[in-house]
């Protein structure tokens, strides 16, 4: 057998127990996304009784795993809320419009698609071989809120993911000086709508599998997401080699945005250093940096220094 009859031969098809091993292992998947999307929900309250989400569908992977747990959360919640999904269709050389129509007509999802010529500001006000994001982002983000007001949404729902939640913290910290992430609920910049990211919880990788279980028809981004200069990406590749080399350390980081102590920062808009001052009260907390080792107690502690030897 020559290597090139090897090259075209098709892969083996799975055998029954490979295949019963797939399901078993996409049903864990499954559960663990939805899980981790329904949690999201009641943590931050970002869908109550009779809204109507606004799904923004990109054709990426993850607005379409965000739709498909929508849909199927909106049929096993004991509220009850609509959703319709909204791409916009930027008008980039080669993007295949007939791709979402005709998913979201196979799954019975009402839609709107709204066409605006955003790729053609952002090539003529950009100078080629800059990053194009910022002014991309901020083009969409006015047609959707214009569009979640037409549409009478009262939730437009982001597929942002954990993954993007840190590499946005380190992007900041990195390149503007702030400690500012992506938050799960938010208002709008012109006030009038919440903006939710359901995915919140969830792992990119997670996404990834899940997508590929569910042979979503992805349509890639040329316009951005090719970008091999994005400091987004940049940031990206640093945190999957930490979480190769530290198994776990994203997850502690992920858990340290919801574990904030604004005293042990340097922000005095959070925490009135100014008119600190001791009250001869013991605080477990006070001069402790850092949490990541096992010390004596603190009643220990305090007795060692007033002298105390037992």
């Amino acid at each position: 057998m020559t290597m090139e009859s090897l090259a075209t031969e098709p892969a083996p098809a799975p055998t029954a127990r490979q295949a019963d091993r797939a399901r078993i292992e996409a049903n864990k998947l499954a559960k663990r996304l939805r899980r981790e999307v329904g949690q999201a929900i009641a943590d931050f309250n970002m869908i109550g009784e009779g809204d109507k989400v606004m799904v923004c569908l990109s054709g990426g992977k993850d607005s379409y795993a965000l739709l498909d747990i929508l849909l199927f959360l909106r049929e096993h919640a004991p509220i009850h809320f609509d959703l319709v999904a909204v791409n916009l269709d930027q008008k980039q050389p080669g993007f295949p419009a007939d791709v979402l129509p005709r998913y979201l007509s196979e799954r019975g999802v009402p839609f709107h698609i709204e066409n605006e010529d955003t790729y053609s500001i952002v090539k003529r006000l950009i100078p080629e071989g800059k990053t194009t994001c910022s002014l991309c982002s901020r083009l969409r983000r006015g047609v959707l809120y214009r569009v979640a007001s037409e549409l009478g949404a009262t939730r437009i729902a982001l597929g942002h993911h954990r993954d993007d939640i840190l590499q946005t913290l380190f992007l900041n910290m990195f390149f503007a000086g702030k400690l500012k992430a992506m938050p799960p609920k938010l208002v709008s910049d012109d006030g009038r709508h919440v903006v939710i990211r359901p995915l919140a919880y969830c792992r990119e990788s997670d996404l990834e599998a899940w997508a590929r279980v569910r042979e979503y028809p992805i349509i890639p981004c040329d316009l951005c997401g090719s970008q091999p200069n994005l400091q987004r990406q940049q940031v990206k590749q640093m945190l999957r080699e930490w979480e190769k080399r530290y198994p776990g350390r994203i997850e502690t980081m992920f858990r340290s945005l919801s574990n904030v102590v604004p005293s042990h920062l340097l922000d005095a808009r959070l925490h009135d250093f100014m008119h600190l001052e001791a009250d001869g009260i013991p605080d477990p907390e006070g001069d402790r940096a850092f949490d990541g080792d096992e010390f004596v107690n603190t009643a220990q502690i305090i007795r060692f220094a007033e002298g105390e030897t037992r």
